[in-house]
């Protein structure tokens, strides 16, 4: 199955929960669960290509230039973590079905459940920088709707925004890093840049990359300091919490430094940070499992002690150490999300998770006891299972590491953290399920259904079968290590096996176990003396400093950002002016190269009318229907200037654009007093008008330089010219720009121009439906309206013109490519005919023969638009890539039939849907204003008896 399918299928699905929340529970699920199976499936039809040790590349080049580029690469490392993400996220939507209740959203739990899948799919996948941090933000947000899902909750709320504030800043420090990585090799590509190992580690910017890459890395995956927003994030459904804590989320990090080890390791300043950074963590993490009544923040403690494990075996920057962190992610990974899936079962069945409240079970839930002993055996490091193999494997490294010239400072930590991760997984066993039964659990514990147990038991299978047999393991083991190394170093020659002989890694295991077992023996004096010692809170540390950083923005941002558009006008204008200032100021200005034109008496009369206009609307503008009068004529003027400069196609688009604004703002206007209140003193107006003045005087001066200068090197209007009918198939090279070179600029704009539409509709509902709909049902007209609402002079003429209209705009349309013309102006003329109806003939008389909504049409242009800008992704283009022929159609001459011509299509389609959605909007709110039920037009209501009229009262009336 082809990467971007595999990438794409998750998100694709998140469509399909939400639609079948209404046919069941079951349903819901299922569509969840083989949406994920064939993702999975998909993933393994590339296993013998990655066990032949090839590498499967998808590419699709989307901004070459700028080295954003849609590549994906499946390597074994890749394979192995994809693997995890979608084969234990199957065992979770089985038992997240049986879990959440009835009153639990399960088409929105499963929406957010496959958003976050394919985020974490699509990082492990990605062989562009660019997009793996797409993806990687992709993980923080879904996981932000993960964590906070039962927003009922405050600890809910609170541990999605202290995930979301963690993982979000360390995100914005790793994208500075990878910046500084694709500056350094010259490519953002993944796969070209674990190939410059040697040019990274030579660069004077190596240390600055590798700390802030390592700071997202630290931040995703709870490593000290940033370990405390982790067991915060417990309040999310026990499903999330097992898969944010097995197979994503914090393993995310992880990946990252597996993924950037053949460059970035194998240096001093990578070895100090990562294995000190580990080796705390994993201390500090065991320390306080030990001591949690909550199981599940029990668990997430010990959660962030195996990451620190894992994180300081990479940090050792040994082949070997490398090969244990990839056996311990495997081994993690299955005992920890049957960890947390017995959890809640415990949790499901007894309605408490604190550890003190709990005892005796292993009679009552006998399958739940030996599913999460022997998880928690395993996670312990008892022999047979396979955390021991692994947790061997982590001392031997440890015992052969030298840090800050000690050489029994690892070893000696890292026994220690044993010690109390030992600890805490036998509290859990023996505190939970042994002792005597208790008569006052909240519910009587018992063993659920197999759809909650079943899934932790599978993964219990393999924590049995890899410990007893890890030669099972150990070939793919080796060949993700493979890919972790690249060409940095070799395999080391070691073998997975449960004997290894009298070595210090097994003495050091012992005294691990023992030592736990004595911890929980003196576990209630230990305790006393924990909860009696003085220790920094990270949770109040991390509140103080967001609320510091909240009282520092408030009081930079207050006084800047108040609401005052003037201010926020008057500090950009200046700042750009005194920053063109400087520019031109120590820069070299050269001669002009060109003489200016003279001017005759007819520019000079346009700039004079276009000077008073203009001046007249900044001294009148007080009075709102004259300053749009003036706004009118100022936009006239400009469209005859850019006439003047041979440039019909602007002219055409400014003198429509300056029509349909004149009359939305008329409407506007409609709701508005005549004239604006003084609210500026003296003081004020004069500093305004000085700040205008000198951003006038500057715009001028940039322009009076550049017009009276030759471009440096070939003016890109030259290579537009050259290439308007070669490259895009037509002789107007103002419409190929917009259809064809820059047509993601037009599909941007379009999307912006549907947005401000529809956000126009969105206001005028909440006016009609909110307090504003008694006021303008109670406002009446200052002055008397006139009797002749639709005059019939008007009526007549526009129905006259509208096909007329709608032909020019067909025209104009079709003729954009060589012409003067195109979809943005047929648009504009097509809505003015629109428009034109509306003034004539009325609201309700108009709406009641629109056949299509307005939405629709902006959609469509935009789907339009969007299809065709994807067509050029089948044939190995990027995208909006246009493409043209001429054919000959008897008995038609020969003609030209380009792509683009849809692209246009969806262009004219956005831009009439946004102009008639918005000036529908004000109509509405002046039908209601005004009281205009008439749905006659030219006054007339046929169904009255005119006959009446003749009547001799009726003719007094009239006199």
């Amino acid at each position: 199955m082809s990467l971007f399918l595999i990438v794409a299928l998750p998100f694709l699905g998140a469509l399909l929960p939400g639609l079948m929340n209404s046919a069941g529970r079951s349903a819901c699920a299922g569509v969840t669960f083989t949406v994920s199976l064939a993702a999975f499936v998909g993933l393994l039809t590339n296993l013998p290509s990655v066990l032949a040790g090839e590498v499967v590349v998808a590419r699709v080049d989307w901004m070459p230039a700028l080295g954003l580029n849609f590549t994906l690469m499946l390597d074994s490392l890749g394979f192995f973590f994809a693997l995890l993400i979608l084969g234990i996220g199957l065992l979770i939507i089985a038992y997240a079905r049986n879990y959440l209740s009835r009153a639990d959203n399960m088409g929105e739990f499963f929406t957010y459940l496959l958003l976050f899948q394919g985020a974490m799919v699509g990082i492990v996948l990605s062989d562009n920088i660019l997009l793996l941090l797409v993806f990687w933000e992709l993980t923080s947000l879904s996981s932000f709707l993960l964590i906070g899902f039962w927003k009922h909750l405050p600890e809910g709320r609170q541990g999605a925004r202290m995930a979301l504030t963690v993982t979000g800043m360390g995100g914005l420090s790793m994208i500075a890093g990878m910046l500084i990585l694709g500056q350094i090799v010259g490519s953002y590509d993944l796969s070209v840049i674990l190939q410059n190992r040697a040019l990274i580690q030579a660069d004077a910017l190596y240390v600055p990359a590798l700390v802030l890459i390592l700071l997202g890395c630290f931040a995703k995956s709870a490593q000290f300091p940033f370990h405390f927003w982790l067991p915060h994030a417990m309040a999310a459904p026990t499903p999330v919490s097992a898969y944010l804590h097995s197979a994503t989320m914090v393993k995310a990090g992880i990946f990252l430094m597996a993924r950037m080890w053949p460059v970035l390791s194998g240096t001093p300043e990578w070895f100090v940070i990562v294995t000190t950074a580990g080796l705390i963590t994993m201390v500090l993490g065991a320390v306080i499992a030990l001591f949690k009544h909550d199981l599940k923040a029990l668990l997430a403690f010990s959660t962030v002690s195996h990451l620190g494990l894992i994180t300081m075996l990479l940090g050792t920057g040994t082949a070997f150490g490398a090969m244990a962190a990839v056996f311990h992610i495997l081994n993690h990974a299955t005992f920890k999300a049957a960890l947390f899936m017995s959890a809640g079962i415990i949790d499901h069945g007894a309605h408490t998770r604190d550890i003190r409240r709990l005892g005796g079970l292993r009679k009552l839930m006998p399958v739940t006891f030996v599913i999460a002993s022997l998880a928690a055996l395993s996670m312990a490091g008892i022999p047979l299972l396979n955390g021991f193999l692994s947790k061997e494997m982590m001392l031997e490294e440890t015992y052969a590491t030298v840090l800050f010239g000690t050489p029994w400072l690892v070893p000696a930590l890292a026994t220690f953290g044993s010690i109390f991760s030992a600890a805490y997984c036998f509290r859990l066993i023996g505190h939970v399920f042994f002792g005597p039964v208790r008569d006052d659990y909240p519910a009587t514990p018992h063993d659920p259904n197999p759809g909650l147990w079943l899934p932790p038991a599978i993964l219990v299978v393999l924590v049995v079968v890899i410990g007893l047999a890890p030669f099972v393991a150990e070939p793919f083991v080796k060949l993700v290590t493979t890919s972790v190394l690249g060409d940095a170093a070799t395999i080391p020659d070691a073998h997975f096996k449960i004997w290894h002989g009298l070595v210090p890694a097994l003495y050091m295991s012992i005294i691990a176990v023992v030592g736990g077992l004595i911890m929980l023996v003196v576990f209630t004096p230990a305790l006393r003396i924990w909860d009696r010692m003085p220790r920094p809170e990270a949770k109040e540390i991390f509140d103080k400093i967001v609320e510091s950083t909240v009282k520092l923005t408030q009081a930079v941002m207050l006084p800047l950002h108040n609401g005052a558009f003037s201010r926020y006008t008057a500090i950009g204008t200046m700042t750009i002016f005194v920053a063109g200032f400087y520019a031109w100021a120590t820069g070299t200005v050269g001669a002009p190269t060109r003489v200016a034109q003279a001017a005759g008496p007819v520019e000079i009369a346009g700039w004079l009318m276009l000077v008073a206009a203009t001046a007249g609307m900044v001294l009148l503008h007080r009075n709102r229907l004259l300053s749009l009068v003036l706004i009118g004529i100022v936009g006239l003027m400009v469209s005859i200037g850019f006439v003047f400069f041979s440039a019909p196609d602007l002219a055409m688009t400014q003198f429509t654009v300056e029509v349909v604004t004149i009359i939305l703002m008329l409407l506007a206007l409609n709701f508005l007093p005549n004239t604006t209140p003084i609210e500026s003193t003296v003081l004020r107006r004069t500093r305004d008008s000085a700040i205008a003045v000198m951003g006038g005087l500057a715009t001028f001066a940039l322009a009076y330089y550049y017009l009276l200068r030759d471009a440096k090197g070939v003016p890109i209007s030259e290579f537009h010219l050259a290439n308007a009918y070669k490259g895009g198939g037509g002789n107007n090279v103002v419409n190929v720009i917009l259809v064809d070179f820059r047509g993601f600029d037009t599909y941007g704009e379009i999307i912006v121009l549907g947005i401000a539409a529809l956000l126009i509709y969105a206001l005028t509902e909440a006016l009609l439906s909110g307090p504003v709909r008694a006021r303008l049902l109670n406002r009446k007209p200052d002055q008397p309206r006139a009797g002749d609402t639709h005059p019939m002079m008007m009526v007549v003429l526009t129905r006259v013109i509208m096909p007329v209209v709608l032909i020019v705009g067909f025209y104009i349309f079709l003729r954009g490519h060589n012409e003067p013309g195109g979809g943005f102006i047929a648009g504009l003329i097509v809505s003015i005919a629109v428009v034109m109806q509306y003034m004539a003939s009325g609201f309700v008389w108009t709406s009641a023969r629109l056949r299509y909504p307005y939405h629709g049409v902006i959609g469509a242009g935009v789907l339009i638009a969007g299809f065709t800008g994807m067509g050029s992704w089948f044939f190995g283009k990027p995208f909006l890539t246009s493409d043209f022929t001429y054919v000959r159609i008897p008995p038609f001459e020969k003609f030209e039939l380009a792509t683009a011509a849809l692209f246009d299509l969806g262009v004219f389609l956005a831009v009439l849907g946004a102009v008639m959605l918005s000036l529908e909007s004000f109509s509405r709110l002046a039908r209601r204003a005004h009281m205009e039920d008439s749905e006659h037009p030219m006054d007339i209501d046929p169904s009255r008896d005119d006959t009446q009229l003749d009547t001799p009262d009726t003719a007094k009336e009239g006199v």
